[in-house]
């Protein structure tokens, strides 16, 4: 039986926004204890669980004269060894030698005529080079990061001793239509669907173009709020990028986190955001530039359902918001306050709500016009300096074929102007960072990654001084309250 299913107005836009300089793909980056399992080994475990992610052998098809969004169908030659790669350090094997690895990795840009998708087992890490590492890349039209970590979860178990990796079920594609058949069949969808929504939108109270049109009529004002936001204060930050990347890291421990939450107040993300703000400053410092306005975060939030999350369903479910990060503010405390009064005022001016109804309402767009206004993005990240995500992981030890996942780091993708992307992931008691930035433009990354560590003991000791204090219960009890 002839199958497709086509790609989201949202993921069209993230095919739209790639070129040879910006690559839309994420990425992660983990570490594991040794010893380094056998790379046919590594084949059968995948090969095995693959059905449980079945767009990892689906690939992109294109309707003729670009009269829709391309659809994914089932790769009729799937090819496992080209997706799974295998390579090893040279001796040392230090951890510069596995970072210079991964911004060329993420440099490289996915073939669209395959499925969108890769995992390298890199050996050799440490200078004992008992350790190994795997890094993952996939197209971000094929998952966003709070599906991502789903998708990466399925190599992994709960326990030190992996389960026996029985023989995977045959790969069965079912046939792919015809050019001809996917241009009917977008020219029909095309014509039905705004149909079939004015229909509803009459005839059916509880119909999504209702519920979709109540939601934009209240998001006019948040709306226009953005509108006259206005750019984001020029930086360092937002010049012309390259193709080629830099890749760097650091941990935080996630109980220094939650202590300053508990004590100082906000969320977890409020602190996460509040040391970012703290690292940029010590960086633009460094860089003897100005910190006087503060910069503006593109915060990815996902719209996600939770009974979606762990579950096979691809695609993205994320929007856009907007924080302001007071890099010119040189008091740790009184930077995560103003960061919390920040992310406050974003969940109640509506913004999350207006930006579902957009990405909804795109759905109903031409594809011509999707495809233009995906091209305006590179004049909208002029409404932001960087882009800073959070992903929750997992609160305890996975393991990949008996070896234990000691860290892992996250990659976001660069956009136009935009030489720093920051990616957070927590794990088993730690939150890996992950900068990646441009190779030339972002030389001194390494000192970032330092600043990180060195703005989370700023807010600690701000913590452990309030503690202290005579009124520190009844600072705690007012915190506790808004975590």
């Amino acid at each position: 039986m002839v199958w497709f299913e086509r790609l989201s107005s949202l993921d069209f836009a993230f095919l739209n926004l790639e070129d040879r300089t910006k690559h839309m793909h994420v990425a992660g980056l983990a570490l594991f204890e040794g010893p380094c399992p056998d790379y046919d080994e590594l084949l059968r475990l995948v090969e095995s669980r693959l059905s449980r992610v079945p767009r990892y052998r689906q690939r992109l098809a294109w309707v003729p004269f670009q009269q829709g969004r391309p659809v994914w169908v089932d790769e009729a030659q799937f090819d496992l060894e080209y997706h799974v790669r295998h390579t090893a350090l040279p001796v040392p094997g230090t951890e510069d030698q596995l970072l210079r690895l991964t911004g060329r990795l993420m440099a490289q840009q996915l073939d669209r005529s395959k499925p969108l998708w890769e995992m390298w087992l890199i050996e050799g890490v440490g200078e004992d080079r008992s350790r190994f590492a795997i890094f993952t890349k996939t197209h971000h039209c094929m998952v966003d990061g709070i599906s991502g970590m789903d998708i990466a979860s399925v190599l992994m178990d709960g326990e030190r001793v992996a389960e026996p990796t029985p023989p995977g079920e045959p790969w069965r594609p079912r046939p792919a239509p015809s050019p001809l058949a996917l241009l009917r069949a977008s020219v029909r969808q095309q014509i039905t669907q705004p149909v079939k929504a004015a229909r509803d939108l009459v005839l059916k109270p509880g119909s999504d173009a209702r519920t979709l049109l109540a939601m934009l009529a209240g998001s006019v004002k948040p709306l226009l709020g953005l509108a006259q936001m206005g750019k984001a204060p020029g930086s360092s930050l937002n010049v012309p990028i390259g193709p080629h990347r830099r890749f760097c890291t650091a941990q935080l421990s996630l109980a220094d986190i939650k202590r300053v939450r508990t004590v100082l107040g906000g969320t977890v993300n409020d602190v996460l955001l509040t040391v970012v703000a703290g690292a940029l400053r010590g960086l633009l410092l460094a860089r003897r530039e100005t910190v006087g306005p503060d910069l503006r975060a593109l915060v990815p939030v996902s719209v996600r359902g939770a009974s979606a999350r762990g579950s096979e369903t691809l695609g993205n479910q994320v929007i856009p918001t907007f924080c302001a990060l007071p890099v010119g503010e040189a008091d740790p405390r009184r930077r995560l306050e103003r960061v919390r009064e920040s992310m406050k005022g974003l969940k109640e001016s509506g913004q999350v709500m207006s930006a579902v109804a957009l990405t909804r309402l795109s759905d109903f767009a031409p594809p011509t016009l999707l495809t233009q206004s995906a091209r305006l993005q590179a004049v909208a990240t002029r409404f932001f300096n960087l882009v800073v995500t959070n992903v929750p992981g997992p609160q305890f030890p996975l393991y990949l074929l008996g070896r234990q996942m000691l860290e892992c780091y996250p990659a976001v993708p660069l956009a136009a102007l935009q030489t720093l992307c920051v990616g957070l992931l927590s794990y088993n008691g730690q939150v890996g960072v992950g900068l990646l930035g441009d190779a030339d433009a972002a030389r001194d990354l390494s000192s970032l990654a330092e600043n990180m560590t060195e703005a989370l003991a700023e807010l600690v000791a701000c913590a452990e001084g309030t503690a202290a204090s005579p009124s520190a219960s009844g600072a705690v009890q007012a915190a506790s309250g808004d975590a």
